[in-house]
Formats: structure tokens, C-alpha cells, sequence
């Protein structure tokens, strides 16, 4: 909710960030997708780790998107690798289909294969229509070369999403560098536990300090992403007018 006040125009719903992102609950998809008037996109991932998926697994991701698509989703995210880090094709082409009508995103699985350039092509094969990725890179600032050479390759083909570390102090730069058109970020912030009570001899999830913090979405930071966009995009238009007209 805070990130559509934002301005944001489209979700990517997932549960557990700090895996990276897998399938959410039906409960929390139906609540969203009630309380939301922009596009819901939902990841289908069954697991943290890696993105080889077993003949299971594959089944299970395609009964999630059944769910999904019953609840209402506006899209899904999702990718297979194969054993040597390529995009497999036709376990994520059978996924494509179970999906459709709705549209898939290729998430950042993109970004721990073999070969960048070799899974847009295979992504495009697989019938996806956009790949999230920060080109191989922690942070897409790092990266922008390698984002504008996969724009150029994919033109037409394929919608190259950026994300990754993307905030309102490096927007306009990736922008600008990039020439991207759709942008992802997360934008969280810690926000401390309200339980009084701290059990410092036991922890049940990775480690003590995330057993008492919570994530949240500021409606103020999404705004600010939202605005250096515009800024960025408005000075690039200022500088297409003002090109000597050539023939």
C-alpha cells in the first residue's frame, strides 16, 4: 500500500526477502490484491538457493500459478537454470504456458547464469516478456555499460527491467546511463521489534539481531525513487529537443 501512495506502478509480491524472494501466501495475495489498484506481480519460487529445480519442485510452482492466477494476479515472476547455469527453455517455456494469459517477468536468476548474453536470447525463446536484472552485478550502478549493451540486444524483444541497490540518490544515473524504461526496487527499511522481551540464549532463524527487527516500505522513499526518475526522464526529453534535426 505505501509503495502505490508512492507512486509506484506495479508490485512484485513475494515472501521472505531475505532468501531472495519465494512464493507468498494465498491469504497475503488475496488481502493485496483487495487493498491494491495497481498491478500485482507474483513470484513463483519454491525454495531459497539456488534455481535448479527438481521434477517436484517444477510441480509445484505450477499448481502456485494456478493459485495465483485464481487470486487475481496481474503477472508472474519466476526462473529455471539447468545443472550448468543456463537458462533452461523448455522447463521455463512450460511454466510460460501454465501462466498465460498473464505475462512472466524472467527474475535475477538471469544474473547467476553462465552467460548473460546467452540467456536473453533463451529467455526470449522460453516466451517470458521482461527479465529483471542488475547485469551481473550487485548493484545495477555498477553495471549500467552491461544494461545498455543488453537494451540494444533484446530492442523489440524483450523488456529489460534494472534493479538492484536502485535508490533515489543513484536513479537518475542508472537512467540516464541505461536508457532503461521499467525500474525495480525494494527500498527496505529496518524498523526495530515492538516485543519487549528479548530470549538472548536462543534464536530460531538466521541470528539474533533479525529475530527482533521487521522490514518495511516507506510511502516517502518510494516517492522520492519516483520523483529522481521523472527528473531524469525530463532531462533526457530536454536534451532529445533540443538535437539539430538531421536528415
Amino acid at each position: 500500500m505505501a509503495a502505490e501512495r508512492g507512486g509506484a506502478r506495479r508490485v512484485e509480491l513475494c515472501s521472505d526477502l531475505l532468501e531472495g524472494g519465494i512464493t507468498p501466501s494465498p491469504g497475503l495475495l488475496e488481502r493485496v490484491r483487495k487493498r491494491l489498484g495497481i498491478d500485482v506481480f507474483v513470484m513463483v519460487r519454491p525454495r531459497g538457493g539456488d534455481f535448479c529445480y527438481t521434477a517436484e519442485e517444477l510441480a509445484i510452482m505450477k499448481a502456485d500459478i494456478e493459485h495465483v492466477k485464481q487470486l487475481g494476479a496481474d503477472g508472474v515472476v519466476l526462473g529455471v537454470l539447468d545443472s550448468d547455469g543456463y537458462v533452461d527453455v523448455e522447463r521455463t517455456r512450460d511454466l510460460v504456458e501454465q501462466a498465460k494469459p498473464l505475462p512472466v517477468t524472467f527474475h535475477r536468476a538471469v544474473d547467476v547464469s553462465a552467460d548473460f548474453a546467452d540467456s536473453l536470447e533463451k529467455i526470449i525463446a522460453s516466451g517470458a516478456q521482461r527479465v529483471l536484472t542488475s547485469g551481473r552485478r550487485r548493484r545495477v550502478a555498477d553495471s549500467t555499460r552491461d544494461i545498455s549493451q543488453a537494451i540494444r540486444q533484446t530492442q523489440g524483444r524483450l523488456i529489460v527491467m534494472v534493479g538492484g541497490g536502485l535508490n533515489p540518490e543513484n536513479i537518475a544515473t542508472v537512467a540516464n546511463e541505461t536508457g532503461a524504461t521499467e525500474y525495480h526496487a525494494s527500498l527496505n527499511t529496518g524498523v526495530p521489534s515492538p516485543v519487549r522481551f528479548r530470549n538472548d540464549s536462543l534464536f530460531l532463524g538466521a541470528d539474533l539481531e533479525r529475530e527482533y527487527m521487521r522490514y518495511i516500505v516507506r510511502e516517502e522513499d518510494v516517492r522520492s525513487l519516483r520523483e529522481g526518475l521523472e527528473r531524469a526522464n525530463g532531462s533526457r526529453a530536454a536534451a532529445m529537443q533540443d538535437l539539430p534535426e538531421s536528415r
